[in-house]
C-alpha cells in the first residue's frame, strides 16, 4: 500500500509556515514586485495590511498587503478591487510572490 501524503502546499520561505495550497492556484504567469508570482483563490495563515490604491502592470487596483501570520514577512498582496472591468475576476484573490513561498509535500 502507498504511503499517504497530504496535499501539496506553498509555504512561508522564511518559517514554513502553510499558506497556500497547490489545488489553488489559478495562474503562474503574474508579476510580483521582485518577479515572478502566483495568483492564488485561497491563502491561509495570512494577515493583510491597510487597503490602497495602487497602479499596477494591469491598471489601477485597490489591494491589500498580505503577511505570514507566524513571522510577518510580506509574502505578497490581495485583491480587494479592481477598476477595469476585465480585471474584475481578481477581487479577492491572492498573490504570492515566488521568491517568497517554498514547496511543501511535493
Amino acid at each position: 500500500m502507498a504511503d499517504v501524503i497530504g496535499p501539496r502546499l506553498y509555504s512561508c520561505c522564511n518559517c514554513r509556515n502553510h499558506v497556500a495550497l497547490h489545488d489553488d492556484v489559478i495562474s503562474k504567469a503574474f508579476q510580483g514586485r521582485n518577479g515572478r508570482a502566483f495568483l492564488f483563490s485561497h491563502a491561509m495563515n495570512i494577515a493583510t495590511g491597510p487597503k490602497e490604491d495602487r497602479q499596477l502592470m494591469t491598471g489601477l487596483h485597490t489591494v491589500a498587503d498580505v503577511y505570514c501570520s507566524d513571522c510577518r514577512e510580506v509574502l505578497g498582496w490581495k485583491y480587494e478591487r479592481a477598476y477595469e472591468e476585465t480585471q474584475k475576476y481578481k477581487e479577492g484573490k491572492f498573490i504570492l510572490e515566488k521568491s517568497k513561498i517554498i514547496k511543501e509535500n511535493w
